[in-house]
Formats: C-alpha cells, structure tokens, sequence
C-alpha cells in the first residue's frame, strides 16, 4: 500500500504516529490472530499499470487545512469511506511528514467509541474495531485502537476472533496483533482478552458463504 500522497481530501485513512508507545507501564498479552488482511497484490508485470488506489471521501461538518504545516483537521461527525473501508469519528486530524508518510488521529466526544469497519469480500471477511481513540502510522503501516478497544473479525457473518484491551495494534503488513492490558481496559480487571476459533471452522465459514454465493447452473 503506497502512502506516499500529498495530503489531501483524498488522504488516506485516519492517521498518526504511536505516540507514547515508550515508556509506558502494561501488562503486555501480545496476542497473534490470524491474518485479517487480504495478500498484497502482485507487482505489475512489465507494462502493466499498477492497481488504482480507490477514491477517498470524507464527510465532516467542518475542515481546516494548513498547508504549512501539512495537516488536516475535519470535525463534526466526521465519516471517512475509501474503498471497502470506513471510519467513523468526532474529528479526524491528518498530516504529512518530510519523507510523505501520512499519519493522523481519530477521536471522539466522551460515551463514543471510533469505529472502523474493512471488509474483504474475496475471503468474506469484515474487519471491525472500536476505542476511544485511533492512531495510523503510514510509515509502519499500523492501526492503534486506544481506550476501551475491541477488534473483531467476522466471517460470512460470523464473529471469528475478538481482542479486547487498553490498546490493541493491528499490523497491516503481516496481519497480526499485539494487546496491552491497562486501567481503561475493554476488558474486565483491566485484562487482556483474546478469543479466537480454530482456523479449520473460519475455512469452513468461508467455503460455506463461497457456495452460497455461486451462481446457480
């Protein structure tokens, strides 16, 4: 995936750098869950043009952009849709660093969570999380779900893996997880908790769903 845009209206998703992933106390639960994301698209053979990037729209009651400082600020009930990915928050902030990576900040009003739901419909899979706060790094390629945060995998309409945590870290590129325990823990004790089925059955799901989508002879 190449974040390596001008900042725009046609930005990528939410964004930002993980700040105060250092020297911060956790019960760290690493947790892997299986791969959430469909495989990188092979390169394009020699004259071939490489797959478009899908459009990005963002719908917000207001937007202020600085073109010094490379960033954009959209506020009031602010729905991002690109592709087969969308995102829902209070106020959505995104910048651009030197090097071009973007990164930005999702939060929202107090008694809300940010939402973000991915579905990949070749493997009849919806991704969703939920936290009070959500990071993007574009440059390590990673979403960070902060406070009360909970991600779920469904297939063909079936909920497959959950983790809860204080934070939970979503690596795009190799489609894992990590999770931190903490005092604003989605789940109980201040915990971290995973639930996953074995992969057996989320094949089964999916070969399910496949079968029930083909056409008819």
């Amino acid at each position: 995936m190449n974040l390596k845009r001008p900042i725009s209206l046609a930005a990528w998703l939410f964004a930002s750098a993980l700040v105060g992933l250092a020297g911060t106390t956790h019960a760290q639960a690493p947790a892997q869950a299986p791969a959430q994301q469909s495989a990188p698209a092979p390169a394009a053979s020699p004259g071939t043009a490489p797959a478009e990037e899908p459009d990005t729209l963002i719908l917000s009651d207001t937007l202020n952009y600085d073109d010094i400082k490379k960033e954009s600020v959209f506020t009031g009930n602010v729905i991002m849709t690109r592709g087969l990915m969308t995102l829902h928050s209070d106020k959505l902030t995104m910048r651009e660093d030197a090097e071009g990576f973007q990164f930005g900040t999702a939060t929202v009003e107090p008694g809300k969570l940010v939402f973000i739901r991915q579905e990949t419909p070749e493997k009849f899979e919806v991704l969703e999380a939920r936290g009070l706060r959500a990071e993007y790094d574009g440059k390590k390629e990673q979403i960070e779900m902060i406070g009360q945060a909970v991600v779920t995998r469904y297939i063909c309409g079936k909920a497959f893996d959950n983790v809860k945590g204080e934070r939970v870290i979503y690596h795009q590129t190799t489609g894992t997880y990590q999770a931190y325990g903490g005092a604003n823990s989605a789940a109980a004790g201040g915990r971290v908790r995973s639930m996953a089925r074995p992969q057996a059955k989320a094949d089964a799901a999916a070969a399910e769903c496949r079968e029930k989508s083909a056409p008819r002879k």
